[in-house]
């Protein structure tokens, strides 16, 4: 009976050990998960913008977000001049 009970408490030991270690182990990973996944999305924005900088520097020209290039473009449709009613007045009447 004396051996009976010393395992039974040793038992109860180890298994509450072990569920603490599970139970520390599930936080763990959860805590590193939100804050792996919030410093890998800033970590990766940093690092494609610095790529990007690098990649375009002395390549491109600047690029002026004013300007339009096709602002003196020439009409290139060929649709727009092949209406033969266009010039034609109505009568007002």
């Amino acid at each position: 009976m004396n051996m009976n009970k010393k395992s039974f408490i040793i038992l109860a030991i180890v298994l509450i050990v072990v569920v603490a270690m599970a139970v520390g182990y599930c936080y763990y990973q959860k805590v590193k998960k939100e804050t792996t996944s919030a410093d890998a999305i800033e970590q990766a924005s940093n690092v494609t913008e610095n790529l990007g900088q690098q990649a375009s520097q002395g390549v491109l020209p600047s690029i002026d977000p004013q300007s339009n290039p096709m602002e003196n473009a020439p009409d290139t449709n060929p649709m727009s001049k092949t209406n033969p009613f266009s010039g034609i007045k109505t009568n007002p009447f």
